[in-house]
């Protein structure tokens, strides 16, 4: 305890010292120089989500440093406020009491200071001892250097937050000679471990992705650790580092301090490589600072993926108010930069998801935050409906470009299930191979969503069930290639297995539907995937939305729920 009122007592004192004082460099984005100040003189609103958070207008990249502080939710993001492609960013700031409504603030940083003259770049937040919070970033320094910085309130007691300090004791982490200066990024939350605050910051040694550790004792004193906390070959680039700890049993999310016998951590990277999002779940060895993964674990490009879907950069916060854990990712678009230029934005934050552990321990489970639901109109039920070879049903009565859907498939048996090819590694590939028009035996089944009237344009969202030796393999797909009849689009068939017993013989299926995105939890958030659609048939009024079947064997819808979505108030 005197530990934490002399760290107590250092922060303010800093705190309170720094108060008296009062060439361009790109991450992996692509580059636009002559697109990235054209600011916009209209927004599109065609294909503009409803209830997924974006600002008004022009580009948004990585959440930041979310937090509930106070009672009330902060999101900062990576923001262009001078045009609709990656460049002139700054931290911008909104908050909100439920994560669904939001109003927006005065940027929180812009490049102002010698340790980030050149750039305001990712990061997380740490409440500390005294409940202060305290941002840690990167900046880009006049060297194009990486470094870590960091930032705190002008005035802790606004619940707001609305104004933010860089000291100028910045920076607090410089690369040594052994990093890479232009590949080391994204600090970490910071977790209280044997006497010591402890972060990540991403890097790379040559193919090989890295989480190294830094230790401090007062929170502006950082040592690397002779080891990074976990490694591994030919990974490229880990942007974007999380770590943080799940119990074995139930929903309950933990402070990013807490260890003990009943948790397991989790290690998130953002692999530059692939602009995908992959985790690993293992232990952590605080004595060593040592995380492994566990053997159900792959690290790597064939490793478990928060969304298997349009989602990076995604950050965690652990919520008091409801003590959860809470996560945020970056969707980005799909279509071109001139595109996002005409349309006037580009980008949104996909739905915050509570994430916990299965009951196998294997694996993550998600959901869309419960506030969500405040959000939900006009409702149509469905329940007991047959679907044979080759049946489409509409689902009549709500606003399908703009809505949340709940089903549940059964089947009476799995003996028509087609066999598993064990060459099939790659989900996306069996998904692009199979698609949702060729019969099989059991599936495809699930949603048309954003579908034209006659299907002229449709994104299905379907399952499809395989028979392997030892047991069914389940495949979860949202396959954009006959989302939109306009060119020049970005359409894959996104897919993810799905580790589910089907004892039951029972498949559950959520998606969120909202206009150019089509955000789906299957199997109760076992498997995601978010996907970017852009119809020039299926809008507006004009969406439809469908169940269906394209397998021999019949299924039936149990239950559907589909509930037209209120836009919420983003101010």
């Amino acid at each position: 305890m005197d530990v934490l009122k002399l760290l107590r007592f250092s922060v303010l004192l800093c705190f309170l010292c720094q108060i008296s004082k009062n060439n361009e460099v790109y991450a992996s984005h692509m580059v636009y120089p002559e697109l990235q100040s054209i600011s916009a003189v209209t927004v599109k609103q065609i294909h503009r989500t409803g209830f997924h958070f974006r600002p008004k207008r022009h580009w948004i990249n990585d959440p930041n440093a979310p937090l509930y502080f106070n009672g009330i939710y902060h999101l900062f993001y990576q923001y262009n406020p001078k045009g609709s492609v990656w460049g002139n960013i700054v931290w911008a700031h909104s908050v909100s009491k439920d994560m669904i409504n939001w109003k927006a603030l005065d940027h929180a940083m812009y490049p102002s200071k010698p340790f980030d003259i050149n750039g305001v770049w990712s990061g997380s937040a740490t409440v500390l001892p005294g409940n202060i919070p305290v941002i840690l970033y990167t900046g880009l320094d006049p060297n194009n250097t990486q470094v870590q910085n960091y930032a705190v309130p002008a005035n802790a007691s606004d619940p707001y937050l609305r104004e933010w300090i860089k000291p100028d004791n910045n920076p607090l982490v410089v690369p040594t000679k052994d990093i890479n200066a232009s590949q080391f990024r994204d600090p970490t939350t910071a977790w209280w471990s044997n006497g010591q605050w402890k972060m990540l910051v991403g890097s790379r040694r040559k193919l090989r992705g890295m989480a190294y550790l830094y230790r401090s004792k007062d929170f502006f004193n950082w040592v690397k650790a002779k080891h990074p906390l976990h490694s591994a070959p030919n990974t490229g680039m880990w942007e974007c580092p999380d770590f943080y700890p799940v119990l074995l049993a139930g929903k309950k999310g933990l402070d990013t301090s807490v260890n003990g016998k009943n948790v397991k951590f989790v290690l998130k990277v953002s692999l530059d490589l692939t602009r995908y999002d992959y985790y690993t779940v293992g232990k952590y060895n605080a004595a060593k600072d040592k995380y492994i993964p566990d053997n159900t674990s792959i690290d790597g490009w064939e490793g478990l993926r928060y969304d298997y879907g349009n989602f990076y950069a995604s950050k965690t916060f652990y919520d008091p108010a409801k003590k959860r854990r809470i996560l945020w990712g970056w969707a980005n678009e799909s279509d071109s930069s001139e595109d996002d230029i005409k349309k006037g934005w580009a980008g949104i934050q996909a739905i915050p998801r509570t994430v916990w552990l299965d009951p196998s321990g294997k694996q993550l489970v998600q959901w869309p935050v419960e506030e969500l639901n405040c959000l939900r109109g006009q409702k149509v039920h469905k329940n007991n409906v047959k679907l044979n070879k080759g049946d489409h049903v509409e689902i009549k009565g709500i606003t399908a470009a703009q809505a949340d859907v709940e089903a549940t498939f059964s089947f009476p048996r799995l003996d028509k299930a087609e066999k598993f090819d064990p060459k099939w590694v790659k989900a996306q590939d069996v998904c692009a191979q199979k698609g949702s028009k060729n019969q099989g035996g059991v599936g495809p089944f699930g949603l048309l969503t954003l579908a034209s009237k006659n299907l002229e344009e449709f994104t299905p969202v379907f399952f499809r069930i395989f028979k392997a030796p030892k047991r069914h393999v389940v495949l979860l797909c949202s396959d954009a290639r006959s989302s939109s009849l306009g060119e020049g689009l970005y359409k894959p068939s996104f897919a993810g297995f799905v580790d589910v017993d089907l004892a039951d013989k029972k498949l559950s299926l959520r998606s969120l539907i909202d206009h150019s995105v089509v955000e789906s939890y299957g199997a109760g958030g076992k498997t995601c995937i978010t996907s970017r659609v852009y119809p020039t048939l299926a809008i507006l009024g004009d969406a439809h939305l469908f169940v269906f079947n394209n397998g021999s064997e019949t299924v039936t819808v149990e239950n559907l729920n589909a509930w037209s979505m209120k836009s919420p108030r983003v101010d």
